[in-house]
């Protein structure tokens, strides 16, 4: 414009130095919001943690570091879903027992390596009863059923293969429950684009993509746990991680309306219920008897962020990891005798050879 003076004004140094080197994963804002505090150290009640992996050689000394541990946030029971089969669960259970048999307990694994070999599903439910017998609780089946086990000539093993049908109905007799890990979180199934809300997660673990050249579908997936679930009505069935549904409770609860065999539980999935705290808490009542608490990775500071989300009223406080949730928790403020039912109540109903010693009625 002919005579407009313009001014230029230069930006502060510090701020152009922010801008220009600080990245979108180094973003980290604090929270200006004046709220009440009440963070949970230690659980209300006992707890049971469903869903841990122990990777410690069952040693005295790893042992008592475990229990001194669990002492501290209140977990009366562990269950180790990492316990293998054969040889090494039966040296697992050998060394719980020594140290204490009510509060460390282990599920077996199967074993696909002969999956090829005739007859495999009827020699693997032999060899789950070999390990019932040996002490083992119950049954883990890890994420690689569905999309990482494959035959010999290149076919995927799908959830409901009719092949292990003997497996699950080993279970149903041998009455134990089986936990089971199907798929991963629906976003990881997804484009990484800027629509994908596990963005910066996948950005900084690439290899959790699960692309559609390599994998069969969320969907798929999920339907083929569903009819396993509903063939064997006998078997009690745990779904780890919400069954990756916690963003979608209505259908997690059509599942569970469904097929009364059926529990979860939360391990690794806290930030989809902090995140929605008027549906989580009215889910959680209404299912009070299905679900069970777990954690996944046992790491001692992150347990108070399940407690204060499950224990307390707080708003908009930060989840343990960034990478799983960019957003905040929120407190559900559940009844006592709902939070007793989560910690520890439904697992020992679920899983009879735990012991129920030290917990209320």
């Amino acid at each position: 414009m002919r005579g407009a003076t313009v001014i230029l004004l230069a930006a502060a140094p510090w701020i152009c130095a922010a801008q220009n080197s600080m990245t979108i994963e180094e973003y980290d804002p604090r929270s200006t919001l004046a709220v009440p505090q009440n963070p949970v150290p230690r659980a209300k009640y006992p707890f049971i943690d469903i869903h841990s992996h122990q990777r410690g050689d069952g040693s005295p000394e790893s042992l008592n570091r475990l229990l001194t541990g669990m002492d501290q946030i209140h977990m009366r029971t562990v269950v180790n879903l990492s316990g293998g089969s054969g040889e090494r669960l039966q040296r697992l259970v050998t060394a719980y027992k020594a140290r204490d048999p009510h509060r460390l307990a282990v599920f077996a694994n199967l074993d696909f390596s002969g999956i090829n070999e005739p007859d495999f599903g009827r020699r693997a439910a032999a060899r789950l009863e070999q390990d019932v017998r040996n002490g083992a609780a119950g049954l883990k089946i890890f994420k690689n059923l569905g999309m990482d086990t494959k035959y010999r000539d290149g076919r995927r093993v799908p959830v409901d293969d009719p092949v292990l049908d003997p497996v699950w109905e080993a279970c149903g007799r041998l009455n134990i429950p089986v936990l089971i890990h199907t798929g991963e979180p629906w976003p990881f199934f997804q484009p990484i684009d800027k629509h994908n809300e596990r963005w910066l997660e996948l950005k900084q673990f690439p290899g959790r993509a699960r692309p559609q050249d390599r994998y069969p579908s969320w969907e798929d997936l999920t339907a083929e746990r569903d009819r396993l679930l509903a063939r064997h009505s006998k078997t009690r069935f745990i779904v780890a991680h919400l069954g990756w549904q916690g963003n979608n409770l209505a259908s997690l609860g059509k599942l569970l309306d469904r097929l009364p065999n059926v529990s979860t539980e939360v391990g690794a999935v806290l930030a989809e219920l902090g995140r929605q705290p008027l549906t989580a808490h009215d889910f959680l009542v209404k299912y009070q008897d299905r679900v069970l608490f777990g954690k996944d990775i046992y790491a001692l500071d992150e347990y108070p962020c399940y407690f204060r989300v499950f224990e307390t009223r707080d708003e908009y406080f930060d989840y343990y990891r960034k990478r799983h949730a960019f957003w905040k928790m929120y407190g559900l403020g559940l009844p006592d005798e709902v939070l007793k039912k989560i910690y520890y109540k439904n697992a020992l109903r679920v899983t009879p050879a735990l012991s129920a010693a030290g917990f209320p009625k």
